[in-house]
């Protein structure tokens, strides 16, 4: 059908019945925007409005097909011919419709499980429902599109679908699991322990992710793709491991203390910097002397780790540093490096030949860190001055 043809001859007809278009629609029941996309030829009438349309014009309905008035002897001709034109235009708007509806239970689909990735609740399990929802309506979409004629054909087809969007949804989960060290939307098992410190597990059929100290500005998350720990067996710090871990902190291992870059950089990562701080570098008696911006007793059990632990890390990672001032509002405290590596159980297994052991520095400090008795004993070293 020619649309452009047939939209001027619309027009010339209803312009020598005398009618405007916001007239002509309302007897046909729509809008005078209606009738003007008619006449420009960017939409057909539809196939219901064809015979109401022709008898307001008063043309016949071959002529309006046509798009021009037809000579009695060739109305034969032109029937024929604007059958065959109906019957096609009817087909295609049918097989138009057909595609936007499933373009929409497309997009529908894709909306359920976008929200289902971005904004439900690490708690919640209706991430895996709402993922599943989303896939099948995209697999029914599918469905309704596969060229296919048999039945197990358009099934097995959409089935293959539905496999490689969940395959693809699992991917993008598990990147925003690594990116925003978040908890998988798709799992099958969550277990919680209680601390210290608290242990959330997330068990994935692929992965488990850990997040310790979930309610704690040190939450860290551990995401074990090779399935090397349980929820018992998983390294544990009350501190931000990803940062001061000694995977993390090992980069700063040099022989000397005089380094400033170095050695601020190793304050910046260690427990306590979070509170701001200033250090000094007494490069005559080769000793270290870092000035907190807190009182030590605010939370004094986590500040007692915090000594310990980074106290353990200044004396592997450097070394000649031979001692530590730790400055506070209210008190400070002194220890030598002769006298912690004396009393830490295995300081001598952490370090051998220049080479730091990180798995001994784990099972030497970081795992004594909940040990309550050890921080109490390593703590009585330390020399405290009251100001």
């Amino acid at each position: 059908m020619d649309t452009k043809k047939i939209g001027a001859f619309i027009a010339e007809n209803r312009k020598k019945k005398g009618l405007t278009q916001e007239q002509l629609g309302e007897r046909l029941h729509v809008t005078n925007k209606t009738v003007s996309r008619w006449e420009r030829g960017n939409y057909m009438p539809d196939l219901s409005l064809l015979e109401p349309l022709s008898r307001e014009l008063d043309v016949t309905l071959n002529e309006l097909l046509a798009g021009e008035a037809i000579a009695k002897d060739k109305v034969g001709e032109y029937s024929e011919k604007n059958l065959s034109n109906t019957l096609d235009y009817g087909a295609k708007k049918i097989k138009n419709e057909h595609l936007m509806v499933s373009l929409i239970l497309f997009v529908i689909g894709v909306m359920i499980c976008f929200i289902v990735l971005t904004t439900f609740p690490s708690d919640s399990s209706k991430g895996e429902l709402g993922s599943l929802l989303g896939v099948g309506i995209i697999a029914v979409g599918v469905f309704r599109e596969i060229p296919f004629r048999k039945i197990w054909q358009k099934l097995l087809a959409s089935l293959l679908s539905f496999v490689i969007i969940i395959s693809a949804l699992f991917v993008a989960d598990y990147l925003g699991v690594i990116e925003y060290q978040r908890p998988p939307v798709f799992r099958y098992l969550t277990i919680y322990q209680s601390g210290p410190p608290e242990v959330i597990e997330y068990r994935n059929l692929f992965y488990s992710v850990y997040i310790v100290n979930p309610n704690s500005p040190n939450k860290y998350t551990i995401v074990d793709t090779d399935h090397r720990y349980t929820i018992d067996t998983l390294p544990k710090s009350p501190f931000y491991r990803t940062k001061s871990g000694i995977d993390e902190i090992i980069r700063y291992n040099s022989h000397y203390i005089g380094d400033n870059a170095n050695t601020g950089g190793l304050i910046n990562s260690l427990p306590l910097a979070e509170n701001g701080f200033a250090f000094k570098i007494d490069s005559e008696d080769l000793g270290l002397k870092i000035n907190y911006y807190m009182t030590s007793w605010y939370d004094e059990h986590y500040t007692n780790q915090a000594l310990v632990y980074n106290s353990a890390a200044f004396f592997v990672l450097i070394d000649n540093l031979e001692y530590i001032d730790y400055i506070f509002s209210g008190d400070s405290y002194h220890i030598d490096r002769s006298v912690f590596q004396d009393n830490l159980p295995g300081f001598k297994d952490i370090k051998k030949d220049g080479v730091i052991d990180s798995e001994a520095f784990n099972t030497y400090i970081e795992a004594q860190m909940f040990n309550d008795q050890f921080i109490n004993d390593m703590i009585a070293l330390f020399a405290r001055n009251e100001n």
